[in-house]
């Protein structure tokens, strides 16, 4: 498909383009194997092996158990935000669902009916009866960023303790939901961390798939809902950089598709889930003031700048907004996948259909996930 032909489907972007017509790649469609028209994601970094080897985590041993299909899938955090986009896929497929959480009701999910169970990793026996009888476990585990005493790397000792444990209980596969662009010796220690818990996933000996999202968005999320809360509140609005560095949304719905496609695959499988056009950060941002009515002053910032602003904006909503380094994985592109895009459903679209509901109510990380 043409620009031109592009651009008529994309009715926020088509604005966008009008208004920065030099900035000759917008809203085109996803590239069809590597990514074009702009800098291909960044080699790993060669020169962190000390860290590598804090980020291993833990190595439970125990012998593996055949399973059956038993009807029953299994759910880390069936009512977070990746997860319920799994858990109601699964339940419009029929299937039973338990989910492990510590988070048992939040709101927005009232619909999904799911068996519960707590998710921990100190008693490892109840673990293993938590998952016996499964089918899958779809994994959402993870953390977003280090805060206190805890780190990336035990995330990656929980993550190979789950992962120990659904073999032990004789679960069929393991599906895992990582990150587009992970790599062991990342200097990024969030996208390090995701590459060794998909090391402790193979090393299980248990059938699995990794699926690696871009920025996923939908109902629930936290980016773009806070960008357009912000966009309604303020009457300017920061850029980090030039907002030239681009990323490749992904709906909530599309991820659930290729979580479950991969589990029905007989090899185990490591797949990107990216949508089908990438943008400009600045596009993405503009696109959302679009959609929610607001017309606020842009200005550039350096990235520490932007930085900085995000931690005065931390303190005033008593949150983490966006951190350090969180902007270097954007602005090295590590949210564009180098695959072809296995989504279809488009950003600007999803934002027309849902103005009227995001940045109403500012989303709180730590609220839902260290409070």
């Amino acid at each position: 498909m043409g620009q031109a032909g592009a651009r008529r489907e994309h009715p926020l972007f088509r604005v966008v383009a009008r208004r920065h017509a030099a900035l000759s790649y917008l809203q085109r469609l996803a590239a069809r194997g590597a990514s074009r028209g702009g800098r291909a994601p960044p080699a790993p970094r060669r020169d962190r092996w000390t860290r590598a080897a804090r980020l291993r985590g833990l190595r439970p041993h125990a012998l593996p158990v055949l399973s059956q299909a038993t009807g029953l899938d299994v759910v880390t955090g069936a009512f977070s935000f990746t997860g319920r986009f799994i858990a109601r896929r699964l339940m419009a497929q029929e299937r039973r669902i338990k989910t492990l959480t510590n988070h048992p009701r939040r709101p927005g999910t009232e619909d999904i009916t799911a068996e519960v169970a707590p998710l921990q990793f100190t008693d490892r026996e109840a673990l293993v009866e938590s998952l016996r009888g499964a089918d899958v476990l779809y994994n959402t585990y993870w953390v977003r960023f280090q805060r206190g005493r805890f780190h990336f790397g035990q995330a990656v000792a929980n993550s190979r303790i789950l992962f120990g444990a659904a073999r032990d209980a004789g679960v069929r596969k393991v599906v895992h939901i990582s990150v587009s662009n992970p790599a062991e010796d990342s200097h990024l220690d969030y996208y390090a961390g995701k590459a060794w818990a998909e090391r402790a996933l193979r090393e299980t000996g248990i059938s699995w798939a990794i699926v690696r999202p871009t920025l996923v968005f939908g109902q629930g999320d936290i980016l773009i809902n806070n960008i357009a809360w912000l966009l309604r509140r303020l009457p300017i609005f920061g850029i980090p950089g030039k907002g030239d560095y681009r990323l490749q949304p992904v709906a909530g719905e599309d991820v659930a598709e290729i979580a479950t496609w991969a589990a029905e695959q007989a090899d185990s499988v490591t797949v990107d889930a990216a949508g089908p056009d990438i943008v400009y950060y600045s596009e993405m941002v503009e696109s959302i003031a679009i959609a929610v009515s607001r017309h606020p002053r842009f200005i550039y910032m350096s990235p520490r700048n932007a930085v900085r602003a995000a931690r005065l904006i931390g303190r005033w909503v008593n949150d983490v907004t966006l951190n350090e380094p969180e902007l270097t994985g954007l602005m090295e592109e590590l949210l564009v996948s180098r695959e072809r895009p296995r989504g279809t459903r488009r950003l600007d679209n999803w934002l027309l259909s849902n103005a009227d509901i995001i940045g109403r109510k500012y989303a709180s990380e730590l609220e839902r996930h260290w409070r």
